[in-house]
């Protein structure tokens, strides 16, 4: 079988492969029902539960992410199959570590991030995307987990990233203890519970994006994150975006797409 016919055969959908797909119908190696049954069989798969977007990664350039909270481990395996099969690498966010733990029996491969309650399974390495270096920042301890969530999709979508994590405003020395970060990082994710504020400091120190990510942790006039995503929302500081509340995932793939080169 020519190299060719392996591209055409697989299920794997990108460019490469639609590019062959569309010179082998030009050329008249292929016709017009072969080709409309294999673009078919592309957009989507319905497994009854889920349907599984398989022309997420050459809409948008990254496969589609799993979503683990409120589905069975049985469930997330067979959506990681048909991904697998499709030669997608996996990002699954809200993962328990005992599910994580059923998961590796089946792709001992996988990578589980335990603080990030995230799991990744790299079948073919991302080139890196970035023109710059993505930074989470947390304010405090507390935060990390969803910084974490961040940085690790940040890094599976091809970015540089680094962290600094409990730089609140409680010690404003330690986060200019950081300036060659700050200065270093094309865009700046700030996650923040309590009252908010870190973003609004951040973001009155840089001449760059900084996407500001509320999460639940504080005391009970916090409301849950919604003092700090009021606060974030509110904020004077110029350049300062704002997700949901303890939406790590969410911030990190747009600081990807922040700082994705143009192609």
């Amino acid at each position: 079988m020519s190299e060719s016919e392996k591209v055409y055969r697989s299920n794997i959908v990108n460019e490469t492969t639609l590019k062959d797909l569309l010179m082998r119908f030009k050329s008249g190696e292929l016709s017009y029902h072969a080709v409309l049954d294999k673009l078919k069989a592309m957009p989507f798969e319905d497994l009854g539960f889920a349907c599984v977007d398989h022309h997420r990664g050459l809409r948008q350039g990254t496969p589609e992410v799993i979503f683990a909270q409120g589905k069975t481990t049985e469930q997330i395996l067979s959506i990681m199959k048909r991904m697998v099969d499709h030669g997608d690498n996996v990002l699954i966010t809200r993962l328990s570590k005992e599910k994580a733990q059923e998961i590796k029996k089946s792709y001992p491969d996988a990578t589980y991030y335990e603080k990030a309650r995230a799991m990744t399974l790299i079948l073919e390495q991302v080139e890196g995307r970035g023109r710059g270096t993505i930074l989470v920042m947390s304010a405090g301890t507390s935060d990390i987990p969803v910084a974490e969530e961040a940085a690790v999709t940040a890094r599976f979508m091809g970015n540089e990233v680094e962290t600094v994590y409990d730089v609140g405003v409680a010690g404003l020395h330690r986060i200019l203890a950081h300036g060659d970060k700050l200065d270093r990082a094309s865009v700046i994710v700030v996650v923040a519970g309590m009252e908010g504020a870190l973003p609004s400091v951040v973001g009155g120190l840089v001449d760059k994006p900084v996407i500001a990510v509320p999460t639940s942790v504080g005391y009970g006039a916090s409301f849950e994150g919604i003092a700090a995503l009021l606060g974030m929302l509110n904020s004077c500081a110029s350049g300062v975006v704002v997700v949901n509340i303890d939406n790590g995932f969410g911030a990190g793939y747009a600081a990807s797409l922040i700082n994705r080169v143009a192609v």
